[in-house]
């Protein structure tokens, strides 16, 4: 249940990312709808706070206590700003009246920068949508009048269904392999080059029912198979390609929460095997692995590991300035274990009425020194974007995972912020 005073610990997930995180690494996800009109920022000011008031689990900002950080209300005043930085940056609480998120707008385009802490994609979603609607009602009051304006159920629910669901006499989840890290020059000055793939979401389902597979599986392969082609050959690379897969856990437990509640299943495909070199072989491959982790227990096990690392007796009673120290150099080594994530948070269902202002939405996250590139999709009506975001200069993967996908006859448009035009003309 939600506490009842303006103070709340953070859940399982969320400790982790304040002592993990610097400017360097973010721990910062972004959602942005894309509607097809012009932001007005002073309507969009209104409407976050308005949604706020509702939605007051994320009105709060982050206080160091003795062993751990945790959440106190914030009642100051929410930033809105025009978007003049990369996405998914570090948050400063100093620049950004202690908020845990970010809203910023660029022509038609609503971005929510959200550090990790504060919430999962999931629940970040809710959030989001919840201001479009918002800003879609005040900024057409002729349709969307207090008469007509439809009434929506919006949970505050912050428990911990960590704590709730893990299994204590759950045997720890296997550990694996170091990973194959992506090599190359880095982009200067710490840019970050986005990529987004316009995906055919009707040709894409057609292909993936074609090879008996799901979409997010499709799109693993794809992923894997670029990765191989454009450098993992070229650097003669040994260790295996690991993709992080995170796992929305509301499908597997009852929860209503909207704090984290996710864990993540890790495909690891040695590509020195070379039936892999045939894509249909690979695909067949990662759909075995996915049906093999994606189970009930599985999930559990890996889950109910992190929780009770967390509950842990010994870790609870080291001082917070002992943690940051060790969970930093722990934290760097565990990213060792993962070449790329690739979170799909599926199709933004949006109501009827609304649909019409809203072109698609999108979601990024930060790269960082180990994973230099990471990927992520969303989907709305016919279109699922699937976006890079890279800290790399080379375009390669990202060419090559395009590539794959024209080649499987699907229809795609590519779009991106520029970054990567920029570097090849100077």
């Amino acid at each position: 249940m939600q506490k009842s005073n303006n103070w709340r610990r953070l859940d399982n997930s969320a400790k982790i990312f304040p002592i993990a995180s610097s400017k360097k690494y973010s721990s910062v996800f972004r959602l942005s709808a894309v509607l097809n009109e012009k932001i007005n920022p002073q309507i969009l000011k209104k409407s976050v706070e308005m949604v706020l008031k509702n939605l007051n689990s994320f009105k709060v900002k982050l206080k160091k206590g003795l062993f751990w950080y945790y959440f106190e209300d914030n009642n100051k005043k929410v930033i809105i700003e025009k978007e003049k930085n990369y996405p998914c940056k570090y948050i400063d609480p100093k620049t950004n009246n202690d908020y845990l998120f970010k809203v910023t707008y660029y022509e038609n385009k609503i971005n929510l920068d959200i550090f990790h802490s504060l919430t999962d994609g999931n629940s970040g979603i809710i959030f989001l949508r919840e201001i479009v609607y918002t800003y879609i009602e005040l900024a057409h009051p002729e349709e969307f009048n207090k008469k007509l304006r439809i009434e929506r159920k919006i949970s505050n629910n912050t428990e911990d269904d960590y704590l709730k669901n893990y299994n204590k006499k759950s045997k720890n989840a296997k550990g694996g392999k170091k990973a194959y890290i992506l090599k190359g020059r880095k982009l200067p000055l710490s840019a970050i080059g986005v990529i987004h793939v316009n995906i055919n979401l009707e040709q894409l389902k057609s292909k993936a029912k074609e090879k008996n597979v799901t979409i997010t599986q499709f799109l693993t392969a794809c992923i894997i198979y670029a990765i191989y082609n454009s450098n993992y050959k070229k650097y003669k690379g040994k260790r295996p390609i690991k993709i992080c897969i995170p796992v929305d856990l509301k499908k597997y437990f009852k929860s209503e929460t909207v704090s984290n509640f996710f864990s993540y299943i890790n495909v690891q495909t040695d590509m020195n095997n070379k039936n892999f070199l045939n894509f249909d072989n690979l695909l067949k491959f990662v759909h075995d692995d996915f049906n093999k982790r994606l189970t009930k227990d599985e999930i559990s096990k890996t889950m109910s590991s992190n929780v009770k690392l967390g509950n842990n007796l010994f870790i609870k009673l080291i001082p917070l300035f002992l943690k940051l120290v060790i969970v930093k150099l722990s934290y760097v080594e565990i990213r060792k274990y993962t070449t790329t994530t690739f979170s799909n948070i599926g199709r933004v269902g949006i109501i009827g009425e609304y649909q019409k202002y809203i072109d698609k939405f999108l979601m990024l996250i930060a790269p960082e020194s180990v994973e230099k590139i990471k990927c992520s999709a969303c989907s709305f009506e016919n279109n699922l974007v699937f976006s890079f975001t890279s800290s790399l200069e080379s375009t390669e993967v990202e060419e090559e995972f395009c590539m794959k996908l024209r080649e499987e006859g699907i229809e795609i448009n590519v779009e991106g912020n520029g970054v990567h035009d920029f570097i090849s003309e100077n």
